[in-house]
């Protein structure tokens, strides 16, 4: 299965500015071919490149001021090696975090799901989150956490997998937070899910029911959204002019104009069994 994933960022610089930007393909997805480029005018600038102990992938540079462009384009093809998951990587995604306050909602947890475990665990937590909570486009702010959309009810979907994560790790259950391309998402843009740890093993959780999750591309893993910012910035003023993201998946074999029917399945959110045990393609 091969999936093409682009991005494009227009940015307006105030000054000389600090810019981290994580928005390629992580660096155990199998990328067959890539290119990030970062322009302004006749500049080309190189960005430094960090890895982080997820395997996500920074880039860095400084920019200076006016108008910045940012274009990354890859081709991905077959499944995400996977890596063992150390203990103090577990450790670490059963601790509350900025905005997976797991302190803050353990009694709420401890009584909604007591004496669940393991899968059935995974997927009443999904299943609760995805119920209760109504996807608003617009109406969540970057500082909600999931004690946040607990009490509104909406979000986007970084909130949702807050309030997914948080739960979990008040249950006991390692959970972290991955940025990913989704193919077939709507409103196409960059997505956010929820990772459980369970068996040895990590598995995607969508309680927005927006993404196919067999078709998932990694962009970055972290406690919650503060460590997989697609942007940060340091320094000065940054302006976000326009932003295009998108994803799809590409047939083996094409038959006409009509898509082979287990890639049409795999690019469609409602073809995904919610409650099936699935691990980031």
């Amino acid at each position: 299965m091969q999936r093409l994933v682009t991005a494009e960022l227009d940015l307006e610089l105030g000054a000389s500015i600090d810019l981290i930007l994580q928005i390629t393909a992580a660096q155990q997805v199998p990328v067959v071919s890539e290119e990030l480029t970062f322009t302004q005018g006749d500049r080309v600038y190189t960005p430094t490149e960090i890895v982080d102990q997820s395997g996500s992938r920074l880039h860095r540079l400084t920019g200076e001021s006016g108008l910045l462009h940012v274009r990354y384009e890859a081709a991905v093809e077959g499944q995400t090696s996977t890596s063992r998951t150390s203990d103090l990587e577990a450790i670490t995604y059963l601790r509350p975090s900025r905005y997976c306050q797991s302190d803050e909602v353990f009694q709420q947890a401890r009584r909604q799901f007591k004496g669940l475990h393991g899968y059935e665990l995974i997927a009443a937590v999904s299943e609760f989150v995805a119920s209760s909570t109504t996807y608003t486009p617009g109406l969540s702010h970057g500082t909600d956490s999931a004690v946040t959309t607990l009490m509104t009810g909406q979000g986007v979907c970084r909130d949702y997998a807050h309030v997914v994560i948080a739960l979990l790790r008040a249950m006991d259950m390692p959970a972290r937070y991955a940025a990913c391309f989704a193919p077939g998402l709507r409103p196409m843009d960059f997505h956010a899910v929820a990772e459980a740890y369970f068996d040895g093993a990590w598995y995607v959780i969508d309680a927005t029911r927006l993404s196919n999750r067999r078709s998932l591309v990694r962009i970055a893993t972290g406690r919650d959204a503060a460590d997989c910012a697609f942007l940060s910035y340091h320094g000065g003023y940054v302006g976000l002019t326009r932003m295009r993201v998108d994803a799809i998946v590409v047939p083996d074999d094409v038959a006409g104009d009509d898509l082979a029917p287990d890639l049409a399945d795999v690019s469609d959110p409602s073809a995904d069994d919610f409650l099936e045990l699935v691990q980031l393609a």
